[in-house]
């Protein structure tokens, strides 16, 4: 049997964009790890909540392997990496978080591929076809 893809990417994706389909501003929850690119500062109880709304964000990207973005903190822009593994529950902040889907936490066998966890700095281009 082929090895199937996780369902945890999907259901944040799916859960993202219902989200913001109603208005309201999605927030993640994640427990940093190693590989994750935080701004440590900002980490409670070993976790920290981001708003990943498209207004308070640039560039998000989610795949299957992690979520990443550009930030202010503190008025100081920032490159916020976060692997999938590491996503503990996204929810609606207007909602709060008792509305949160939770998810379970692991730090991920091996650093992320490079590629994958810079995509998001990539601008799209476009081709013109005659």
């Amino acid at each position: 049997m082929p090895k199937l893809n996780p369902f945890k990417p999907y259901l944040i994706r799916a859960f993202y964009e219902w989200t913001v389909d109603n208005g309201h501003s999605p927030f993640i929850v994640a427990k940093p790890g190693a590989y994750a690119r935080v701004p440590r500062e900002y980490v409670k109880d070993e976790h920290i909540v981001l708003d990943i709304s498209p207004e308070a964000v640039v560039d998000l990207f989610m795949d299957n392997v992690g979520i990443s973005f550009k930030a202010r903190f503190s008025g100081k822009s920032m490159d916020v990496y976060i692997p999938i593994e590491n996503i503990a529950g996204i929810y609606p902040q207007e909602l709060g978080p008792e509305e949160m889907m939770p998810f379970e936490t692991s730090e991920p066998e091996h650093a992320p591929d490079e590629d994958n966890s810079k995509k998001s700095q990539k601008k799209p281009t476009l081709k013109l076809v005659k």
